[in-house]
């Protein structure tokens, strides 16, 4: 699968690692499996005693573990220490709550002769994660704090495009004291990937990426009857109505739309507005968007870094053609992009009728299609009109009736003030093509335990 690190700004290649051998495929799986035995009786104070060790380690080395980030895909480096952070603030979120969370739950019963029933969870065993490049660390992050602190063992098959902050991680939880076979990072190719979810130690799948990985890894998922959760695709609606603090509303619209480079699944990239305020959106988000600097991610002045690749920026390029070709209008904005590195340059699309099948596509990258609404129930039934359902945001003074209007937007998150984020105390997840599933909190830390039913009956109660 050609794992390589190529740096997005130069376009220089880096390092290129070997594909996985089947042999190491298959010692990964028996250590894993051998390592569940004992992880799954380890105690919760042992398991957070290495969690509290990785996070602590993230932020001693921040500026190291954040240079991989910058190198590999391009994000900006204060974007990269972020992300450092908020996976440091993952795991310290499971060394507070997890032993809560997994508590025995005591069910309420109709009749007492029905005895004491108790519902507990217990860990599955070896899971697979198949995650994505956006955000290297924070996606291994939200699958492994939770699962290790469910006694459940993991298998990372990561992107290729970021095999060093793979390899990264994996180093990092050695170093915090996680015992050998618990966490494994594999150079795994794709019929890798089917032996080791047909494999029958193998418990669950979990897989953050595009809907066509999701797809087929879900099918494969299936026929082996295994769990599987999905985080996939977005285009979050913006919604802004009439009575929002235009220039807050735009500042949050232009961050909300091109951090991480606009790939974000939950970034803002339908914005709808009502039609009394979308002249002066418009006016304003585009002197917004034109004030982005383009240039060299670790440079602190930059705030537009390059796509993850040449190829993601020639593929958004051709969407944007196609887009136009079906009738959109394609505003390019601000000054020309660096010739150098893998920059696409801002675009606004607007003129997307209702017969533009670009107007339910995700664009992965600083492209933003602008809707104008002819009122707010109308700006609801444009963020409804998509296949996607991950995240949405409205924007208005009163905050009583965003939280009203926020129930009618049909997705699995929608935040009132703010672009849809991601936080460590936060649940994250989808509905319809998004995914499904939920990731973070007790949630996520659930989704591959056995909810185990106990009833303790007095023998003879029925006789």
């Amino acid at each position: 699968m050609a794992y390589a690190t190529i740096n997005p700004y130069t376009g220089e290649a880096v390092a290129s690692f070997p594909d996985a051998t089947d042999a190491q495929v298959r010692t990964a799986l028996d250590k894993a499996d051998a390592a569940f035995a004992a992880w799954r009786r380890t105690s919760f104070a042992e398991r957070g005693r290495i969690l509290q060790n990785a996070a602590d380690i993230l932020r001693r080395d921040a500026d190291a573990f954040a240079k991989l980030l910058t190198l590999e895909m391009g994000k900006l480096f204060a974007e990269a220490k972020a992300e450092v952070e908020l996976s440091a603030k993952i795991f310290e979120y499971y060394v507070r709550n997890a032993e809560a969370l997994l508590q025995p739950e005591k069910l309420p019963v109709l009749d007492p002769a029905e005895g004491d029933a108790v519902l507990v969870c217990e860990p599955l065993g070896v899971l697979l994660a198949i995650e994505p490049w956006n955000f290297p660390y924070y996606q291994i992050a939200r699958i492994l704090a939770p699962q290790l602190s469910a006694g459940n063992t993991l298998i990372l098959k990561h992107a290729s495009n970021v095999p060093q902050s793979a390899a990264a991680f994996e180093t990092l939880m050695a170093d915090a004291g996680l015992p050998e076979g618990c966490f494994k990072n594999l150079y795994a190719t794709r019929d890798q990937i089917n032996l080791i979810i047909n494999d029958p130690r193998v418990q669950g799948v979990a897989l953050t990426g595009s809907e066509a990985a999701g797809s087929v890894v879900a099918a494969e998922a299936g026929k082996a009857l295994k769990k599987s959760t999905m985080e996939l695709g977005g285009a979050d609606a913006f919604i802004v109505l009439a009575d929002a603090d235009l220039k807050k509303t735009i500042d949050w619209a232009v961050f909300g739309r091109h951090w991480n480079g606009g790939q974000v699944c939950v970034s803002s990239k339908r914005m709808i507005v009502v039609d009394e305020v979308y002249d002066a959106f418009l006016e304003g988000y585009r002197k917004g968007v034109a004030a982005l600097v383009a240039g060299d991610p670790f440079d602190a002045a930059t705030t537009l870094a390059p796509l993850s690749s040449q190829k993601a920026a020639d593929d958004i390029k051709e969407q944007i053609r196609k887009a136009v070709g079906h009738g959109a209008k394609a505003e390019e904005v601000g000054p020309p992009v660096p010739n150098q590195g893998a920059f696409v340059q801002p675009t606004i699309l607007t003129g997307l009728d209702d017969q533009n099948p670009a107007r339910h596509w995700e664009f992965f990258g600083p492209v933003s299609m602008l809707f104008r609404a002819k009122d707010e129930d109308d700006a609801v039934r444009i963020a409804n009109d998509s296949p996607f359902g991950l995240g949405g945001s409205v924007f208005t003074s009163n905050e009583k009736h965003g939280l009203e209007v926020a129930r009618r937007i049909s997705t699995g998150m929608v935040f009132v003030n703010h672009p849809t984020k991601v936080e460590a105390d936060l649940p994250f997840g989808g509905i319809r093509r998004s995914g499904y599933g939920r990731e973070l909190l007790g949630l996520g830390l659930k989704e591959f335990v056995n909810h185990k039913l106990i009833d303790v009956v007095d023998i003879d109660t029925h006789f």
